[in-house]
C-alpha cells in the first residue's frame, strides 16, 4: 500500500472507559460551531441572486441582470469584484482572526474561543441585517468572518480532544455535519425569505444568522473544557477529573500519564510557529497546508457559493434555483452522514480516494453537458431534461465531496498534531482554507465568464492531483490514539525519514526529545 505500512489500530493502545453521554452532548453541542460556517457559506449565494439585494448594494449586475436578451452570454451575467467581495471579504477576516484564535485557544483554553466565535458572529449578523450601506455590509461580513476563524480554529481541536480514540473521527465529523445542515438550513431560508413582500427578504436571511451564534454562544458558557487545555494552563487534579467524567471510569491512569507526559514536552516548546517548521513536525506541517488548499480546489465553493447564481447562469428560473441549492444542501447532509458511519470504520484514506474520483467524473460530465449546449459563446439554454441531468451530475459531486475532503478535510489535520504544535497546526489549516476560499469566492464569477465550461476542467485537474497526494503521501490514522501518531508517521515509506527514533520510543508520540 503506497500510503503507508502503519494500518491505523494495529498497535495502537486502547485505553479504558466508553463512551459516555456526557461526551457525545459536549461534542454535538460543540460543533453547534459549525452551523456559523454553514448557514454563511449557504446564505450568501441566495442573498446575492435576489433582485431587492441586488438593486440595492449592487445596481449595475441588477441592470445587466434586468436587461439580459436571448443572445446575452450566460456565463459574464453576474461578473461583477464587488459582488464576490460581499461573499469572500469574511474569509480574509477569517484568515487573520484565525492566528490570534490560535493564542487565545493555546492560552484560555478551546471554549474561550468559542465563545467569542460566537459573540462577534452575533454582532456581525445584526449589523448585516440591518445594514444601509455597502460600508455596514462589509464591516458585518467582516465580523462574521473573525467568528467564523476563532470556530474554526478551536471547535475541531475541541473535538479530537474530546472524544474517545474509536469514534474520534465520527464525533469530529460533527463539526462538518453541522455545516453541511447550516447550508441546507440557509437553503431552505434563502427560498422562503425570496417569497416576502416587500423586498426586505434578504434582510432576515442575514439577521438569522443570529440564531447559530446564539446557540454557539450559549454552549461555550456551559462546555467543559478539555482535559488536554485544563493540563496545559496548569491544573493537573482538574484535569484528572474532567478525563475521568468524559471516560466514564475512575481507572484512566494510562491515558492522564500520556497526556501529562505530552503536555510537559509542549511546555517546553517556547514558540510553536518555530517548533512547526522543525525537520520531525514536517509531515504534520505539509498536511496542515495541503490538505485545506486542496479542499478548496475541489471547486464545491463554486457549488456552496453561488449554486442559485449558477443555476441562474445555466437557465434555471429564479425560484428553482433556489429550490435547486436546497437540494444539493439536503444531498450534503445526507451525504455527511454517510461518512460519520464510514470514517472509523473503513478509515480515512478509503473515503478520501473513492471521493475523489466520484467527484472527478462529475466535473468531466458537468463541463461536457455545459460545453455541447453553451459553447465557446455562452449563448443558450437548457431543457427540462438537460437541467435535471445537470443537478444530478451536480449533486452526485457534492456527495463524493461530503463523504471525503468535506469532513475529512477538517478531522485529519486536527487529529495528527502533537499537543507541542497543535494550535499552530490548527491555525494554519484554517488559515490556508480561508485563504483559498477567499480566492475561489472572489474570483470564482470572472473565472466562469473567462474560462467558460473549462472551469469544471480547472477544477477537476486539482481533483487527480490530490487523489495521486493522498494515494502515496497520507497513511491511515483511524483507531490510533491522538498522543501516539507518530508510529504512524515512523512507518511511512516517505515520512518516515523525518521522524527521530526518540520520537516513538515505548510507541508514543508524547516522547519527543523537545
Amino acid at each position: 500500500m503506497a500510503g503507508g505500512a502503519y494500518v491505523g489500530g494495529g498497535g495502537g493502545r486502547s485505553y479504558e472507559g466508553g463512551v459516555t453521554i456526557f461526551v457525545l452532548f459536549t461534542c454535538v453541542a460543540a460543533a453547534m460551531g459549525g452551523l456559523l460556517f454553514g448557514y454563511d457559506l449557504g446564505i450568501s449565494g441566495g442573498v446575492t441572486s435576489m433582485e431587492s439585494f441586488l438593486s440595492k448594494f449592487f445596481p449595475s449586475v441588477f441592470h445587466k441582470m434586468k436587461n439580459e436578451t436571448a443572445n446575452q452570454n450566460q456565463y459574464c451575467k453576474f461578473d461583477s469584484q464587488l459582488l464576490t467581495l460581499f461573499t469572500s471579504c469574511l474569509y480574509v477576516a477569517a484568515l487573520v482572526a484565525s492566528f490570534f484564535a490560535s493564542t487565545v485557544t493555546r492560552k484560555f483554553g478551546r471554549k474561550i474561543s468559542m465563545f467569542v466565535a460566537g459573540l462577534v458572529f452575533l454582532v456581525g449578523s445584526i449589523l448585516n441585517g440591518i445594514a444601509n450601506n455597502i460600508i455596514v455590509l462589509i464591516i458585518g461580513r467582516l465580523l462574521l468572518g473573525v467568528g467564523v476563524g476563532f470556530a474554526n480554529q478551536s471547535v475541531p481541536i475541541y473535538l479530537a480532544e474530546m472524544a474517545p480514540t474509536k469514534i474520534r473521527g465520527a464525533l469530529n465529523m460533527g463539526f462538518q455535519m453541522a455545516i453541511t445542515i447550516g447550508i441546507l438550513v440557509a437553503g431552505l431560508v434563502n427560498f422562503g425569505t425570496a417569497k416576502i413582500k416587500g423586498g426586505y427578504g434578504w434582510r432576515v436571511s442575514l439577521a438569522l444568522a443570529a440564531v447559530p451564534s446564539l446557540m454557539m454562544t450559549l454552549a461555550a458558557i456551559f462546555l467543559p473544557d478539555t482535559p488536554n487545555s485544563i493540563l496545559e494552563r496548569g491544573n493537573p487534579d482538574k484535569a484528572r477529573k474532567m478525563l475521568k467524567k468524559i471516560r466514564g471510569t475512575n481507572n484512566v491512569d494510562e491515558e492522564f500519564q500520556d497526556l501529562l507526559d505530552a503536555t510537559d514536552a509542549a511546555q517546553k516548546v517556547e514558540n510553536q510557529w518555530t517548533n512547526i517548521t522543525e525537520p520531525r513536525y514536517r509531515p504534520q506541517l505539509v498536511i496542515c497546508i495541503l490538505v485545506p488548499f486542496f479542499q478548496q480546489l475541489t471547486g464545491i465553493n463554486v457549488i456552496m457559493f453561488y449554486s442559485p447564481v449558477l443555476f441562474m447562469t445555466l437557465g434555471f428560473g429564479d425560484e428553482a434555483s433556489l429550490m435547486s441549492a436546497v437540494i444539493t444542501g439536503g444531498v450534503n447532509v445526507v451525504a455527511t452522514f454517510v461518512s460519520i458511519l464510514a470514517v472509523d470504520r473503513f478509515g480515512r484514506r478509503v473515503l478520501f480516494l473513492q471521493g475523489g474520483v466520484q467527484m472527478l467524473l462529475c466535473q468531466v460530465a458537468v463541463g461536457v453537458m455545459i460545453g455541447m449546449k453553451f459553447g465557446l459563446s455562452g449563448v443558450g439554454s437548457f431543457t427540462k431534461t438537460e437541467a435535471n441531468w445537470i443537478l444530478f451530475s451536480i449533486c452526485a459531486y457534492v456527495a463524493a465531496f461530503a463523504w471525503s475532503w468535506g469532513p475529512l478535510g477538517w478531522l485529519v489535520p486536527s487529529e495528527i498534531c502533537p499537543l507541542e504544535i497543535r494550535s499552530a497546526g490548527q491555525a494554519i489549516n484554517v488559515s490556508v482554507n480561508m485563504l483559498f476560499t477567499f480566492i475561489i469566492g472572489q474570483v470564482f464569477l470572472s473565472m466562469l465568464c473567462h474560462l467558460k465550461f473549462g472551469l469544471f476542467f480547472f477544477f477537476g485537474g486539482f481533483v487527480i492531483i490530490m487523489t495521486i497526494f493522498i494515494a502515496f503521501f497520507l497513511p491511515e490514522t483511524k483507531n490510533v490514539p491522538i498522543e501516539e501518531m507518530n508510529r504512524v508517521w515512523k512507518a511511512h515509506w516517505f515520512w518516515g525519514k523525518y521522524i527521530p527514533d526518540e520520537a516513538v520510543n515505548y510507541g508514543r508520540q508524547d516522547k519527543v526529545v523537545v
